[in-house]
């Protein structure tokens, strides 16, 4: 896979593309990234990539030309150009997982008080990284990129892929390390049992409920089968029995 971003400030993915997994996948030959610096596109004479919004406004708009030239020299074919903005789609892992499977991919990002709105017939796709105000798309590339890339075959191995939060809108099930008790924490005894079957049934539960009690806007999405339904309903039992141990120790205490 390649993936070219396109950015007034490359010098911002420095530490991005020379640490851990990303540095890797690239020594490997898993994935190509470039850095395209938009401003060396400009055929302004005083080399500006941007200039006073027309009608008036606070802040500074980006130039068609530069941008549209610097897409034409990296596009392909094969190429998909996504647009970081507001105004696209809320990036999730779905989309991650579709993405890692395009050839070639070319992140376009904003900056200053935004694009000019022409430059958006250039592009395939806007995605947003969320509702919240960056000053660039920078940020929101690395975020994309860094979601795709450890997607990739080979980037990270295959078992760390296979059991994560969101697969299936469920977040991931606790996990612990030793020491067994850390300041009067202990891991659950279930863990050390050596039954597998167990432990995945208790894994499951733990996803569920943690899902439920965090995230409801996913929970509302998990197609629940006979035994999810089964192990909530023992959830619900086994919390009504703390409740129920609470009240009575209570009463003793206040006797």
């Amino acid at each position: 896979m390649k993936i070219t971003i396109l950015t007034l400030f490359p010098e911002m993915f420095d530490g991005f593309l020379t640490n851990s997994i990303i540095k890797r996948a690239i020594a490997k030959n898993i994935v190509e990234v470039k850095l395209v610096n938009i401003r060396d596109f400009t055929l302004d004479k005083y080399h500006r990539v941007d200039s006073a919004p027309i009608g008036g406004g606070a802040g500074l708009i980006m130039k068609c030309q530069p941008i549209v030239d610097s897409i034409d020299s990296v596009k392909s074919k094969s190429s998909k150009v996504i647009m970081l903005s507001p105004r696209g789609k809320k990036y999730n892992q779905a989309k991650a997982i579709e993405l890692s499977k395009e050839e070639d991919i070319i992140l376009l990002c904003g900056h200053y008080e935004g694009i000019d709105e022409r430059v958006n017939k250039y592009v395939d796709e806007q995605i947003s990284i969320g509702d919240y105000i960056l000053t660039g798309g920078e940020l929101g590339s690395m975020v994309i990129a860094d979601s795709i890339i450890r997607l990739l075959d080979g980037a990270i191995a295959e078992e760390s892929i296979s059991e994560e939060s969101f697969d299936e809108n469920l977040l991931e099930y606790p996990q612990y390390t030793e020491p067994y008790d850390f300041n009067g924490d202990k891991v659950p005894d279930i863990l050390y049992s050596g039954n597998h079957q167990a432990i995945k049934k208790w894994r499951r539960k733990q996803s569920l409920k943690l899902t439920k009690e965090h995230r409801p806007d996913l929970f509302e999405k998990v197609i629940l089968t006979k035994q999810d339904k089964k192990l909530l309903e023992e959830d619900d039992k086994e919390k009504a029995s703390w409740e129920l141990a609470a009240i009575e120790k209570g009463k003793k205490f206040i006797k």
